[in-house]
C-alpha cells in the first residue's frame, strides 16, 4: 500500500481502462505502451504471453496473480490471464526477489484480478471482430445484504473465434466468482475461484532465416503469407482451475496480519510443428531450385499436468516516534509445485509446398515418448522489510530475505531420479527524497536469484543458484493536486552464474550478462478529457560478458534493440465521440544470440480507437498494426529462424451498463 512515487524502483502501472482503450485482447499486448518490455520475443504465437523486460525473459518462472506466484515448470504448460477479469497490471522492473522470492532479474509482472466492490456494476458486453471473433462477457458486482458487509462480484468469458490461419478455433470459456466478507471494520475475508477452458489450434509464424531474413542461397523467399503449420494436427487445449483466499485483521493501531493463500490445477493437451526448414532434395547439389520448393518441420506432443498451492502470511507494523515513522513487514510465503509431463517428438511431418500448399490430414506418425517425467517444486521464503520515513520527506527503505528452494525430478522412462536443494539471502535497498513539489528522486540497489536443475558433469553435484543485481538511480514527478506522473531511470543490471555451454555442450556455471539503459515514462492529462502514455527506452548495453563458449562473449543473449518508443493518446468530446491513436517503435538488432545475418529491420505499429458513448452505452472500433505491416519481430541464433510478428486485428465492442 505505498504510494508508487515513494518506492525507490521502476513502476508502470496499466489499469483496466487503459486496457480497454488501446484494444488489448491478451496481457501482452497491454504491455505495449511501457518502457524497456519487448512483447514480441516470438513473434505471433497464439499460446503464449510471452515478454522480455530489461532484456531477460518475464514469462518464467511466472506472472503473478493477486500476490501470489502462477508457478511455471518450464514446460510447455504455463498459466494465463484473462484482461476482461484484470483490475490492473503492475509491471516492477528490475530484480524483486526480497518480496517475490525466486524470478528472473528482468522483472514482475503482478496482475490484480477484479473483486466485488460495494457499489453495484452491471455491465453486458458484445464483441466481434477478425478472425470470426465473437465473445460475450458480463460483469457483475455489488452487496448481498443490507448493510454491505457481504460482497459479490461475477466476471464471465465466452469467446468463440478462429485463429488466423488454417480456420484453427481460438475458444475460451472464463468464469470467475469472488466473495467479500466484511466481519468487521478491522476484519475481511475474501474468496476467489477462477475456471478457465481454451480450445484452440496453435498459430505461429516461424520461418528460416534463408527466405525471410535474408534470401534463400538460390536469392528466394518464402511468402510471410504462407502458413507453415498444420490445422490437421496442431491443437493447444488448456484447462485450468484456481481457488483462493485473502484474509485480513487489524488490531490495533500498529498492527495488521494478513493471509493469502491459493490452490490450482492446470491440464494441457498440445500438438503441432516445430523448426521449419528448406527440404533437401538434390544432396548433391546445394544450389538445385528443387531444395528451396518445400518446408519441412518436425512434429512434437506434449501432456502435461499441474498443481499448485501458495500461500503469503504477513505481518506488518506501522510505528510513529517524533519525526520518524516505520512500515515493518514481516512475512514468510510457501509454494509448492507438483507436474506430470510426457511428451514425443523428432518425427519429420510430411513437406510442405511452398508455391501450392497442401496440409496433411494426417494420420501423423509420433516417435516414441521423449520424456514422462514427474517434478516437484518447494519453496519457503522469509522476509523483512522496514520503510523508514523521516519528517514525511525522506524515505529509507531496507529489506532482506532467505529463501530456501528444493526440486526433484523423476523419470519414468529410465527409472533417473534427482534432487536438488538451493537456499538464497537476497537484499534490498533504496532511498526517496520527497519534494514539496512533487518532484522525488530516489536510488536503489535490488536482487534476484532463480535456482537451477542443471547438474555439474564433473562433481555430478547440481549447480548453485544463478543472481541478478541492480543498480537504479531515478526521478518521478507528479505536480501536486494532479494524477500526472513523469519517471526516468537509469540502471545497471547484471545476471550472473548463469549456466552457459561449451563448445562440447558441457554445461558450466560461467555465464554474466551486463544491461545498461535509460527509461522515460509519462502519462498525463494535459486537458480535460485527453490521456496520454509515452514511453521511450535507450539500452546501449545488452551482451554476454562471460560464457563457456567465447564466441557468445559481446553479442546479445535475448533481442534487445537500442532504441525503442511508444506513444498512446486519447480524447473524449462532449459530444461522447472518442478518439485514440498509438504507435510503438521497436529498433533493429541483431536477434536473440545476436548472430543474424543481417540486422532484423527496425519497424513501427499504428493502433487506432474511435467510439462514441451516450446513455448506458459504449461502442468502441479497435484496430491494432492499423496499417497490416509484416515484419519480422526477431530472430534466433541457435535455431537460425525468425518470426514474423502479428498481423492486423480488428475488434468492435458494444458495451451496456446499468
Amino acid at each position: 500500500a505505498t504510494p508508487i512515487i515513494e518506492t525507490p524502483q521502476s513502476i508502470s502501472v496499466i489499469t483496466a481502462d487503459r486496457i480497454e482503450a488501446i484494444g488489448a485482447t491478451n496481457l501482452r499486448d497491454a504491455l505495449g505502451y511501457t518502457p524497456s518490455v519487448n512483447i514480441s520475443p516470438f513473434g505471433a504465437d497464439s499460446r503464449y504471453d510471452w515478454i522480455n523486460v530489461r532484456g531477460f525473459d518475464a514469462y518464467s518462472p511466472g506472472y503473478y496473480l493477486d500476490g501470489l506466484p502462477l508457478r511455471n515448470a518450464n514446460n510447455l504448460a504455463a498459466w494465463k490471464t484473462e484482461n476482461y477479469g484484470t483490475e490492473r497490471v503492475e509491471l516492477l522492473r528490475g530484480p524483486s526477489s526480497v518480496l517475490y522470492g525466486l524470478g528472473n532479474p528482468g522483472g514482475v509482472v503482478s496482475v490484480v484480478g477484479k473483486r466485488p466492490t460495494a457499489e453495484p456494476i452491471r455491465e453486458l458486453q458484445l464483441q466481434v471482430g477478425s478472425n470470426n471473433h465473437r465473445q460475450v462477457a458480463g460483469d457483475f458486482s455489488g452487496a448481498l445484504d443490507a448493510d454491505g458487509k457481504v460482497l459479490y462480484r461475477l466476471t464471465g468469458v465466452f469467446r468463440d473465434a478462429q485463429l488466423p490461419a488454417g480456420k484453427m478455433a481460438d475458444d475460451r470459456t472464463y468464469i470467475a466468482p469472488s466473495l467479500t466478507w466484511k466481519i468487521s471494520g478491522d476484519t475481511s475475508l475474501s474468496l476467489s475461484a477462477q475456471v478457465m477452458r481454451s480450445r484452440a489450434g496453435v498459430y505461429q509464424r516461424t520461418r528460416p532465416w534463408a527466405g525471410s531474413l535474408i534470401p534463400s542461397a538460390i536469392g528466394t523467399y518464402i511468402p510471410a503469407s504462407l502458413f507453415t503449420g498444420n490445422p490437421n494436427l496442431e491443437r493447444f487445449n488448456h484447462d485450468q482451475e484456481l481457488f483462493g483466499y485473502q484474509f485480513e485483521h487489524r488490531f490495533n493501531d500498529i498492527f495488521t496480519v494478513r493471509q493469502s493463500a491459493r490452490a490450482g490445477r492446470l491440464k494441457l493437451d498440445t500438438a503441432g510443428l516445430q523448426a521449419p526448414n528448406f527440404a533437401t532434395i538434390n544432396s548433391d547439389n546445394e544450389f538445385d531450385p528443387v531444395n528451396f520448393q518445400n518446408i519441412t518441420n518436425t512434429l512434437y506432443a506434449q501432456r502435461e499436468s499441474i498443481r499448485a498451492f501458495s500461500m503469503d502470511n504477513q505481518l506488518q507494523a506501522d510505528v510513529h516516534s517524533g519525526d520518524w515513522k516505520h512500515k515493518i513487514l514481516v512475512g514468510v510465503d510457501h509454494q509448492r509445485t507438483s507436474s506430470e509431463v510426457a511428451t514425443s517428438s523428432g518425427s519429420s511431418a510430411p513437406l510442405l509446398n511452398i508455391a501450392a500448399p497442401y496440409y496433411f490430414k494426417g494420420p501423423f506418425e509420433f516417435s516414441g515418448p521423449g520424456t514422462n517425467d514427474a517434478t516437484r517444486l518447494t519453496q519457503t521464503g522469509i522476509y523483512l522489510q522496514d520503510q523508514i520515513k523521516w519528517r514525511d520527506a525522506w524515505q529509507l527503505t531496507l529489506g532482506g530475505r532467505y529463501d530456501r528452494a528444493e526440486g526433484s525430478s523423476f523419470s519414468r522412462l529410465d527409472g533417473t531420479r534427482n534432487a536438488t536443494s538451493d537456499h538464497k539471502f537476497t537484499k534490498r535497498a533504496g532511498l526517496v527524497y520527497l519534494a514539496p513539489n512533487g518532484w522525488a528522486p530516489y536510488l536503489s540497489y535490488t536482487e534476484s536469484f532463480n535456482p537451477t536443475s542443471t547438474f555439474d558433469s564433473v562433481t555430478k553435484q547440481p549447480f548453485k543458484p544463478e543472481t541478478g543485481r541492480q543498480y537504479e538511480a531515478g526521478v518521478r514527478y507528479q505536480p501536486p493536486g494532479t494524477k500526472d506522473s513523469y519517471s526516468a531511470a537509469i540502471f545497471d543490471l547484471r545476471r550472473k552464474n548463469y549456466i552457459s555451454y561449451d563448445t562440447e555442450f558441457t554445461p558450466k556455471q560461467t555465464g554474466e550478462i551486463s544491461v545498461r539503459g535509460l527509461e522515460f515514462e509519462a502519462t498525463t492529462q494535459p486537458i480535460p478529457r485527453m490521456n496520454l502514455t509515452a514511453a521511450y527506452s535507450y539500452t546501449p548495453r545488452a551482451i554476454v560478458t562471460a560464457s563457456a563458449r567465447p564466441a557468445e562473449i559481446g553479442k546479445q543473449a535475448t533481442a534487445v534493440s537500442r532504441n525503442q518508443l511508444a506513444l498512446w493518446g486519447d480524447y473524449r468530446f462532449l459530444s461522447g465521440i472518442k478518439v485514440g491513436v498509438g504507435a510503438r517503435y521497436v529498433g533493429s538488432n541483431y536477434g536473440n544470440g545476436g548472430g543474424a545475418p543481417a540486422r532484423v529491420p527496425a519497424y513501427t505499429l499504428i493502433d487506432a480507437m474511435i467510439g462514441y458513448d451516450f446513455e448506458r452505452w459504449s461502442l468502441a472500433l479497435n484496430v491494432r498494426n492499423l496499417t497490416n505491416r509484416t515484419y519480422i519481430a526477431t530472430c534466433n541464433t541457435l535455431s537460425k529462424t525468425c518470426y514474423f510478428g502479428d498481423q492486423r486485428k480488428v475488434v468492435a465492442t458494444a458495451t451496456y451498463r446499468w
